[in-house]
């Protein structure tokens, strides 16, 4: 394994369906700017209600994508 330097950067995902989809959506539209994603870690997860339900969920991400050389 090559020694590699990352870049860390914190992302919010948010999705009406639940967790999984919002760090789907959080990581495929990064994904599209970031270059080299390797990684991600869940930092926080939270929702917002309303009239009594969940309305949507969001995920805060730590993502790490590789430095390029």
């Amino acid at each position: 394994m090559a020694n590699h330097v990352y870049k860390l950067v914190e992302i919010v995902g948010t999705s009406t369906s639940g967790t999984d989809d919002a760090i789907r959506n959080a990581i495929e539209t990064a994904a599209k700017t970031i270059r080299r994603i390797d990684w991600f870690e869940v930092l926080e997860t939270r929702g917002h209600v309303a009239d009594g339900k969940i309305d949507h969920y969001q995920v805060t991400l730590k993502v790490g994508f590789r430095v390029e050389d």
